[in-house]
């Protein structure tokens, strides 16, 4: 019976699979069920959400269509229901571990151990959150905002919905879309006001959720709604705003005008929006809302047809929209904000382009927009996108940080700095400051399965400087949008321990986590690291040649930090060989590092080697870093590595100091998030 129901539904999303709006509502009312017990009955049958059942299945048909080899990544994304090439790819790398361009590839591979594979493929999508650990210190206070505010939105937040097309001409629907979107960057430049981006809106395009329900699910606190069409060279207009909680409209006009009036109703409208919201405009904002794009109406004509295709995110898209905003810089050679839209097509062409051929028309319009407007952020935020190719991170930021003076709702920027910031110039300040500000921009544009991601580099950063009540929340929230995430089981089992300093029930918890997937060798490495500091010398010999095995067959140079532990485990068995092999490598890794660890890691090679002297003195060192992870104070003192040394004064010393420099530096974090306001008060 429960074979045949599954069947049943797996069935009905195959025939309705390139509609991209069926969703849990029309399934449930193809099998005559409610919508709540649809939830529940596959929640029970097959343990994830409607919606992760639905695209499962649509991923599926998609993994078939490419294996054909008969159509284009972009034709099978529209043809199994997903209206954005970008998002399928994102969903396809998440379910099979690469991109759907690489399927035929894949399948030429030599599998030697299928399962292994894919778990290795999934783990090191997400690796570096785990071995950064200076980076996510910070990574994911990020959702914090959304997480410990979500009913208490801020006063100067908004959203600016997808306007309705009012004519029966669908081609009208570009222009309905632009009058939008210049009405949402106008307000970008406030940084008074917090706007969410278009993505986040895109989503209620066709809902039928109210003003207030919207607003919720966006964290925001007022919406704008419009309503248009333009006829022959008239634009007919409605527009309102509303105040989310109270559903109060405070403000709503209706225009009637020549298209030549387009810029000043742009203009007018983001006035009227800040004034009745109480939001007084700076000069230079003021600035940026009354600076007119185009004095030709046929070129702006084009630029709105052209921003149509392009936000189509698939590749026919660009090239059309590329076309088209080249005959709008053909009708005015002076569009700045044209130029730098070119710009950024030609970086998102490369992407999808297996030779990168298009840096040099990418610098080519970034810099024709810079001349004819240095402040337009758009055109910054190009420039930086050439010097990020060319690994010039430094330059990057200075165009980054610019943009951001003249659009500081760009959500763009921000998450463009956040990731420099996390990836190539770490600093986990800043990236603290641009993750928070991005997530709160940007985080409803997001699927439940990259949600859950999210909420579990939340709950690591908050595990990591302190907060154990709050990562356990944030965690149990990941487990909620995807039970089968197994890094978030797993951190989990860490964030227990720091509640509870119970070694046997982390062992425990991490087994369970393991029992789902086997070959998850970051898990058997947590079980022999668990047992290293039980003591228990064969046991955890017994999960780190697992480990080592996984490690040596698929050539990798990850945990090498790791090595130090093993080592001193191998030599308790008498593994004298294999010992000296992974302390040598160790000793070889920690002279590269130039990590906040790099004298622990020193301290722990000198205990190896037993001298005591040096062990302790770069421990010293070490006890002088400010931004640390709890684990450092919470399991040092009890590594058997400073077994000999663990009852000296000095030692405990050193460890007092660690633990209260660690205390120190979450009190300031806490401070400093309240005080701007990015979080709310940690509970």
């Amino acid at each position: 019976m429960v074979k045949n129901f599954i069947n049943r539904l797996k069935q009905e999303v195959l025939n309705n699979i390139e509609n991209e709006n069926f969703g849990v509502s029309e399934l449930a009312e193809k099998v005559g069920m409610s919508r709540s017990n649809l939830l529940r009955r596959i929640q029970k049958e097959k343990g994830c959400s409607a919606s992760q059942f639905i695209r499962k299945i649509r991923l599926e048909e998609a993994m078939s269509l490419l294996e054909a080899n008969e159509k284009t990544v972009s034709e099978v994304s529209y043809m199994v229901g997903f209206n954005s090439t970008s998002y399928f790819i994102k969903c396809f790398r998440e379910q099979y571990g690469y991109p759907p361009g690489e399927v035929n590839q894949q399948s030429k591979k030599i599998e030697v151990k299928t399962n292994q594979t894919n778990s290795i493929n999934s783990f090191f999508k997400y690796w570096p959150y785990f071995t950064a650990a200076a980076l996510l210190i910070i990574a994911i206070f990020i959702y914090l905002s959304q997480n410990y505010s979500s009913n208490k939105t801020e006063d100067k937040s908004i959203a600016v919905l997808p306007f309705k097309n009012d004519s029966n001409d669908s081609t009208n629907l570009y222009f309905i879309n632009g009058l939008m979107e210049s009405v949402l960057n106008n307000l970008q430049s406030i940084g008074e006001l917090r706007v969410v981006s278009r993505t986040s809106v895109e989503k209620y395009r066709n809902s039928k959720l109210s003003a207030p329900e919207i607003a919720e699910g966006l964290g925001v606190s007022y919406i704008v709604e419009g309503s248009g069409q333009k006829i022959g060279n008239q634009i007919l207009l409605s527009i309102q705003l509303i105040e989310a909680n109270k559903d109060n409209h405070l403000w709503s006009k209706q225009y009637n005008r020549q298209t030549a009036d387009i810029f000043s109703i742009q203009m007018e409208v983001a006035k009227k929006i800040a004034n009745s919201i109480e939001i007084i405009l700076k000069p230079e904002e003021k600035e940026q809302i009354e600076q007119i794009p185009t004095q030709n109406i046929v070129a702006y004509d084009y630029y709105l047809k052209g921003l149509d295709h392009l936000h189509k995110e698939s590749l026919p898209g660009l090239r059309e929209g590329i076309e088209l905003i080249k005959l709008a810089i053909n009708e005015d050679p002076e569009f700045a904000h044209a130029h730098a839209v070119l710009a950024f097509s030609y970086y998102y062409l490369d992407l999808f382009s297996p030779n990168k051929t298009y840096t040099d028309s990418l610098i080519h319009y970034a810099d024709k927009a810079l001349l004819f407007n240095p402040k337009l952020a758009v055109a910054l935020n190009a420039k930086a996108l050439y010097y990020i190719k060319n690994a010039d991170y430094n330059q990057a930021v200075e165009y980054l940080e610019k943009a951001l003076e003249y659009n500081p709702n760009s959500a763009t920027v921000i998450n463009t700095l956040s990731d420099v910031y996390t990836n190539h110039l770490p600093d986990t300040k800043k990236y603290l400051e641009y993750a928070l500000k991005g997530i709160r921009l940007d985080i409803a544009s997001y699927d439940s399965s990259t949600t859950s991601y999210i909420y579990l580099h939340l709950s690591n950063a908050l595990i990591q400087t302190g907060f154990v009540d709050e990562a356990l929340t944030s965690i149990d929230q990941s487990l909620q949008y995807n039970p089968d995430n197994l890094f978030s089981e797993y951190v989990k089992a860490y964030i227990l321990y720091a509640k509870n300093q119970d070694l046997n029930q982390t062992k425990n918890l991490l087994k369970q986590a393991l029992a789902k997937d086997t070959n998850r060798f970051d898990i058997i490495l947590e079980i022999g690291n668990v047992c290293y500091y039980q003591q228990e010398w064969n046991e955890a010999a017994k999960y780190f040649d697992k480990f080592l095995a996984i490690r040596e067959y698929m050539q990798l140079q990850s945990y090498i930090h790791k090595n130090v532990e093993m080592a001193y485990v191998y030599r308790k068995v008498g593994k004298y060989v294999e010992a000296e092999k992974l302390i040598t490598d160790y000793k070889t890794f920690i002279e590269q590092d130039q990590s906040v660890y790099r004298n622990l890691f020193w301290s722990a090679y000198y205990a190896y080697m037993n001298d005591d002297q040096n062990t302790i003195r770069y421990l010293k060192k070490f006890s002088e870093e400010e931004s640390i992870q709890i684990w450092v104070p919470l399991f040092t003192p009890n590594d058997p590595l400073f077994q000999t040394i663990k009852n000296t004064s000095e030692f405990i010393g050193i460890m007092d100091t660690i633990k209260q420099q660690f205390w120190q530096n979450h009190k300031k974090i806490k401070s400093k998030l309240e005080n701007e306001g990015l979080i709310s008060t940690l509970k």
